[in-house]
């Protein structure tokens, strides 16, 4: 995750010294959900910068991004409210047909949800992640929800995501 969030603030600096402030909201986004995952309290000012970039773009898949990067930040918290954003922002995403969205949107579920400890949840996040990578494409995204969660995978991933498991927010699912 250290490698992921330097890359992005090396891109949305470079973004910044081209004067292209689509890219720089498009890495900034992104270094958001990084943090999202790995540093909840450091993603704050990650989201609202994404969201200061974003202010007057038309850039749709990335205003999603920032968005699951806010519920990906405030993971495990008490209440329906988390469940309630993600169910509308599942519409949105379905309705824009936005694939690496619905992806991103189930990831950071399977993160909440393991957070509250509600592994009934989680397999149901995990299904959904199953169901948008059957093609075999972001097959990953369900390797990386069953790190997360702490579980062991079905039969042998052929994805590859070193290092993953010692830098995010890992918690065992109750």
């Amino acid at each position: 995750m250290t490698q992921a969030a330097t890359a992005y603030a090396t891109a949305r600096t470079e973004a910044e010294q081209h004067g292209n402030i689509g890219e720089q909201a498009i890495a900034q986004a992104h270094l958001a959900l990084t943090y999202a995952f790995a540093n909840p309290d450091r993603a704050d000012r990650e989201i609202t910068l994404a969201e200061q970039l974003l202010a007057g773009l038309d850039q749709r898949a990335t205003t999603l991004t920032a968005q699951i990067a806010a519920l990906a930040r405030d993971a495990g918290a008490p209440g329906p409210a988390v469940d309630d954003r993600a169910a509308l922002l599942r519409t949105e995403i379905t309705t824009a047909g936005i694939t690496a969205a619905a992806l991103l949107l189930e990831l950071a579920l399977a993160l909440h949800h393991t957070v509250r400890g509600d592994a009934a949840a989680v397999r149901n996040d995990i299904a959904r992640l199953d169901e948008l990578t059957r093609s075999g494409d972001y097959a990953y995204y369900t390797d990386i929800a069953h790190s997360l969660a702490g579980l062991a995978l079905a039969s042998a991933s052929p994805a590859r995501c070193g290092g993953l498991g010692s830098r995010t927010r890992r918690l065992p699912c109750h």
